[in-house]
């Protein structure tokens, strides 16, 4: 469950928005679920027409009015609570529960009658997303000034209400969610990003081929037109964290890295320490712009965590006074605009199936790894991603399913805090494979060099998932279940099988998942998972029989009444 916190000053306003139709339409069948005595009272089943909005705004803002009393940030304080989609959708009667639960725990309460309550309601309106494709979730709007005229207590209210949902999604049955469960973090996108993007692009287009037209001048149909063919499937940040993804993992050291950042069109920019130039602790990039558009530049941490400089650095080999005058330089020729300092010929990669031998090696290490060692896994999953970034870059034109997994492993590595220990397995094996990946189109027949080399990356991807669930990290274990049974599947179709008798019937039973896969119909089941396994490593089909449920607390029974309530909504 994912609390968001908001504050403000005007709760007519905000009580106006969530029982409004939204941004986008997306609002339906808005009605209170939940609330202190009197507004559950009142408003649970109630339309919520002008009137009863206008009613309920002025009934949660009493107290302010009442006293006078005025808190730094607002009065309002507004949190919305959002289950994982894998927990499908609640009742009214759950929501109630965990409503009350929530705010009581938080402080908002009387405290067994010794203070004021303050006063809120919980209002729910389908699901979250433009479409109402999202996560079901409510929104707790509440008046900090409790009905004594005393101020309620909210200090390290963001970390309180993570540690709430935590009690709480262990309590209800949900899927844990929480950054403290998985110490990891994964940044998200803007809904705006690929318009504005978009919109920007179409502007400088515009004003390139006929610089005496307006864009402020066109009709509005005619600007949203031309935004609309600029549009991209993917968002803006994707494609960037491709990139990098792929020139970390095939850069041996941090020069290197520089070099083929610049070598795939990005435009990069150090950060320097305060003081000088000479000490480089972070970086930016952009995409290069296409019609003489203003570049949009990402800090690495704002795409993802494990693409900041400093985990990059533990990912290279190279650690010498040579190695870091040479990164240096490097960086320094992309902040002034020049040519690369120190270019270098192009390594020629292992054979793919010594590469494939490799990794079988790596596997085999990795049985013996605790799922509890964080830095291990962490790092296997970084540089696997990685593998897959160089991948989709060599063969796909456009992102698709082969960059889509490189960003759904790469989850499992993105950890709040820097590797304590060595990694128990050898970082260089993941290089060479994103280094052979790299090379494929030069290879003389590369959908065999893919198909063997995929079959070993399966593994490993399938390891990391069996760490996951063994850990019990339910949220990411299941990301990567999604990942193995929905984009390695879509891989898998368009790939031979070595070693397979038949190859054309087993090529028919794997494309079932590809085909759910592409039509993103749900998520994917443990006997499929199995099943896919089977087909496609039949030597380990019975580690694969090992996967079970990886929820590890599941959702308590519900009524009849509630399970209908929850289907029918």
């Amino acid at each position: 469950m994912i609390p968001n916190i908001t504050r403000g000053s005007r709760m007519q306003g905000l009580i106006r928005y969530l029982a409004g139709s939204g941004r986008h339409n997306e609002h339906v069948d808005q009605h209170v679920v939940a609330g202190d005595d009197w507004s559950e009272l009142s408003f649970t089943g109630v339309e919520l027409d002008a009137s009863t909005v206008s009613e309920l705004g002025s009934y949660l803002d009493n107290a302010s009015r009442r006293f006078g009393e005025r808190m730094r940030g607002g009065n309002v304080w507004h949190c919305s609570l959002a289950i994982s989609r894998e927990d499908g959708v609640l009742s009214d009667t759950e929501w109630q529960a965990i409503a009350h639960e929530f705010v009581e725990r938080m402080g908002f309460g009387d405290a067994d009658g010794t203070k004021g309550v303050c006063r809120w309601a919980a209002i729910r309106h389908g699901r979250s997303g433009e479409h109402g494709e999202g996560n079901d979730h409510i929104h707790i709007a509440l008046n900090q000034i409790r009905s004594d005229g005393t101020k309620a207590w909210v200090w390290h209210d963001y970390q309180k209400a993570q540690d709430v949902c935590r009690q709480l999604e262990r309590e209800h049955g949900l899927e844990e969610l929480g950054i403290d469960k998985t110490k990891s973090a994964t940044r998200g996108w803007q809904p705006g990003e690929r318009e504005a993007q978009a919109r920007r692009r179409a502007r400088a287009k515009l004003h390139a081929e006929s610089p005496e037209t307006s864009w402020g001048a066109l009709p509005v149909q005619e600007r949203q037109r031309l935004t609309a063919m600029q549009l991209t499937a993917d968002q803006p940040r994707h494609d960037l964290a491709n990139r990098i993804r792929a020139a970390a993992q095939t850069s041996r050291d941090e020069a290197g890295f520089v070099r083929r950042l610049r070598g795939q069109g990005i435009l990069v920019r150090p950060r320097f320490a305060q003081g000088g130039n000479d000490v480089v602790t972070g970086y930016s990039v952009a995409l290069k712009p296409l019609y003489g558009e203003h570049p949009v530049w990402y800090g690495g941490g704002t795409l993802a965590r494990d693409l900041r400089l400093p985990r990059l650095r533990e990912t290279w080999t190279a650690d010498s006074f040579t190695a870091a005058s040479e990164a240096g330089d490097e960086w320094m020729a992309a902040f002034k605009g020049r040519r690369v300092a120190h270019p270098q010929p192009g390594e020629v990669p292992l054979t793919p199936q010594r590469v494939a031998d490799d990794i079988a090696r790596m596997n085999r290490a990795l049985t013996s790894i605790d799922p509890n060692d964080r830095d291990t896994w962490s790092q296997v999953a970084r540089s696997t991603a990685g593998a897959f970034a160089s991948w989709s870059r060599a063969v796909e034109a456009t992102p698709g399913p082969i960059a889509e997994a490189a960003r759904q492993i790469s989850r499992s590595a993105q950890t709040y805090r820097p590797e304590q220990t060595p990694a128990r397995v050898p970082r260089t094996v993941m290089m060479h494979a994103a280094l052979a990946l790299s090379t494929l189109q030069s290879n003389g027949n590369p959908v065999m060099a893919q198909a063997i080399m995929y079959r070993q990356l399966f593994s490993t991807v399938l390891a990391i998932q069996q760490a996951m669930q063994a850990r019990g990290d339910a949220y990411h274990a299941r990301i990567t279940k999604d990942a193995l049974l929905g984009e390695l599947s879509v891989i898998a179709s368009g790939l031979p099988i070595p070693d397979q008798t038949s190859q054309p019937q087993a090529q028919q039973q794997v494309e079932p998942h590809a085909s759910a896969a592409r039509t993103g119909k749900g998520t994917f089941s443990e006997a499929q998972l199995q099943d896919l396994v089977r087909i496609t490593h039949p030597e380990t089909s019975v580690a694969a029989g090992a996967l079970t449920g990886i929820r590890t607390n599941p959702r308590p029974q519900q009524s009849g009444t509630d399970r209908e309530q929850s289907h029918g909504r």
